[in-house]
């Protein structure tokens, strides 16, 4: 009999009753070594349940390949809320939004051009059955119901906002209890009849998703299931960034008001976020709004109680002095913050050209896109000759994803870009004699949300200068999941002005703390420290700075690499005790 049973009125574990005060907190955005220091904080803020999504892209990074060690360690992550005194929520998705690139799904299933996913095409809904081979008997033996600390498992995610294929719901429903999943399923949607209708299954519990307006949106869930619980699964009391708009905060009152409303309906809730954490390495996703790329930002701060570098916020002490008006609050969170490294400047070596790391091409007479060339993430070089002389003519790429930096002859010419941040129209005039032409393309992340799911990156259609299509393409991958050993030249090299270059810092650590990189100053590319990729960073904002979490470090000698993808800007770089958030360049603003 399972342990958590729900009626009209609200839920009872094991005939109690039991409100569920739930915040989200994903493992996958916070090192390990901090989770214990962040779920400590979630059940100080007063609540008695912690949610997490499932990524499926980190876990099986490649098919067939699995990963569920270190920050993947999901069982881990479980029995340390366990030992916070927090349930647990968890979302295996297979498909799980979270502004995570390609909202968790695998970009090899994209491989396949005839690929259709979140629907029962076979050949998708054989890949989920082979995940959750692995992922659900992993999380049986953490149910509440043999005696772990997992309250339920959601069944895919607001999946009423993207199609209507009950049969893929209850497949998935079928795959999660022929795997011993004998607790808790439920669903989660906007709070929209057309949405409920497409997102919910019967047997499994509906939940509703929002950030105002409680009273209001419980009625519609009501309308549609009047014998279940109000839950608000996911409650916005923040929201994401993207590169060039300004940073989103909500006000602690106002956040704090309407927790306060839900509250008094009598509801359950899930906080999103409790701690928003990192989107560390590539794994960002984006939007498509007017067939504009909005790529998220590499913070995943959220404006949440618990800010990204493990500190209450105003909006912490709101949420928990509200949250006393409802259950028994536990001491407060010991008042000592996470130790900060003294700020300082890191000088920077002579640049590397990204050049040197080029592998074997492959050769095609169209260009193939990065799934096409067994790469998930990163950059792709695009190399053809073109002959000459040719009178300008406009450079054009059709299916680009999603950022080309164009090179001729090795020289810059101008950059394409599907955000509209950066760049325009380039135009080229060739040469007598003809001349290199180069595109290296960026994936800004995977689409996460909405009918665009499923875009290829690199290049995945021609490309033209004027109307002739050019053909006779070397592609070389550069997805730089490992840098490895880099020989840095001793001096400047000539020629590197506009060129993608890897830049070194070397510093010393006596005792290893949290600091940030202050990353403002040096145009757009990526951060490592230590082997470890931090993330993006682009000038134009709002972000300004790169979370470096303290376990990160070591005493004693540490690395930092940037990758400028605009060639060597400036000779040092800063780390700061403070994070900047909310800065977006002028020209932007």
């Amino acid at each position: 009999m399972p342990r958590l049973t729900h009626h009209q009125d609200g839920f009872a574990l094991d005939g109690e009753p039991l409100r569920i005060l739930s915040g989200a907190l994903h493992y996958f955005r916070v090192l390990p070594e901090q989770w214990e220091h962040r779920l400590g904080l979630v059940r100080a803020m007063g609540l008695n349940t912690v949610e997490t999504y499932v990524p499926w892209n980190l876990h099986e990074p490649r098919h067939g390949a699995y990963d569920f060690g270190g920050r993947l360690d999901l069982v881990g992550f479980v029995r340390a809320a366990e030992r916070a005194g927090l349930h647990v929520l968890v979302r295996p998705g297979p498909y799980i939004c979270a502004e995570w690139e390609f909202g968790g799904l695998p970009a090899w299933l994209l491989a396949d051009p005839g690929m259709r996913v979140r629907c029962a095409h076979p050949g998708y809904l054989a890949a989920v059955e082979r995940w959750f081979d692995e992922l659900v008997p992993r999380l049986v033996p953490l149910l509440a119901e043999r005696g772990g600390p997992v309250l339920g498992l959601q069944v895919e995610n607001e999946y009423g906002s993207y199609g209507t294929d009950g049969e893929y719901l209850r497949r998935l429903e079928r795959g999660l209890r022929e795997r011993g999943a004998e607790c808790l399923l439920f669903t989660s949607d906007g709070p929209d009849p057309a949405q409920l209708q497409g997102g919910t299954l019967p047997g499994v519990l509906p939940t509703v998703n929002f950030g105002d307006r409680a009273a209001e949106h419980f009625a519609v869930l009501g309308k549609h299931a009047p014998d279940v619980p109000p839950f608000c699964m996911e409650f916005w009391n923040g929201w994401f960034d993207q590169w060039g708009e300004p940073h989103h905060r909500r006000d602690a009152a106002d956040a704090a008001r309407a927790l306060d409303e839900i509250l008094a309906t009598g509801a359950s809730v899930n906080l999103y976020m409790a701690h928003g954490g990192t989107n560390f390495g590539w794994s960002n996703g984006a939007n498509l709004t007017g067939g504009r790329l909005e790529p998220t930002v590499t913070s995943y701060d959220y404006d949440a109680p618990i800010s990204e570098d493990g500190r209450p916020t105003a909006k912490y002490w709101a949420f928990r002095e509200v949250l006393g008006k409802y259950t028994e609050l536990p001491p407060p969170p010991a008042a000592d913050e996470p130790a900060r490294l003294a700020p300082r400047t890191l000088a920077l070596c002579a640049p590397l050209p990204l050049a040197r790391l080029h592998g074997e091409p492959v050769a095609s007479p169209y260009p193939r896109s990065m799934e096409q060339l067994g790469q998930s993430y990163g950059l792709v070089l695009y190399r053809t000759e073109v002959s000459g002389p040719r009178a300008p003519a406009e450079l054009q790429v059709d299916g680009l994803g999603d950022r080309a930096q164009v090179f001729l002859d090795g020289r810059p010419v101008g950059v394409l870009d599907r955000t509209g941040r950066s760049g325009g129209p380039v135009e080229l005039a060739v040469p007598a004699g003809g001349a290199r032409l180069e595109l290296l393309v960026e994936n800004l992340g995977r689409v996460n949300y909405g009918p665009a799911l499923g875009e290829r990156k690199g290049i995945s259609g021609g490309v033209r200068l004027g109307q002739q299509l050019l053909m006779g393409w070397r592609m070389f991958r550069l997805p730089l999941d490992d840098l490895g050993e880099l020989d840095f030249p001793e001096r400047p090299l000539a020629g590197l002005d506009g060129q993608p270059v890897l830049r070194r810092a070397e510093f010393e650590v006596e005792r290893p703390a949290d600091t940030f990189v202050r990353t403002a100053g040096h145009g757009k590319g990526f951060c490592w420290v230590n082997g470890f990729p931090l993330g993006r960073f682009w000038d134009l904002g709002p972000q300004q700075t790169l979370y470096l979490p303290g376990p990160l470090l070591r005493s004693g000698r540490n690395e930092l690499v940037l990758l400028e993808l605009h060639g060597p800007a400036g000779e040092s770089v800063d780390l700061v005790d403070e994070p900047v958030l909310d800065e977006v360049t002028a020209d932007q603003a």
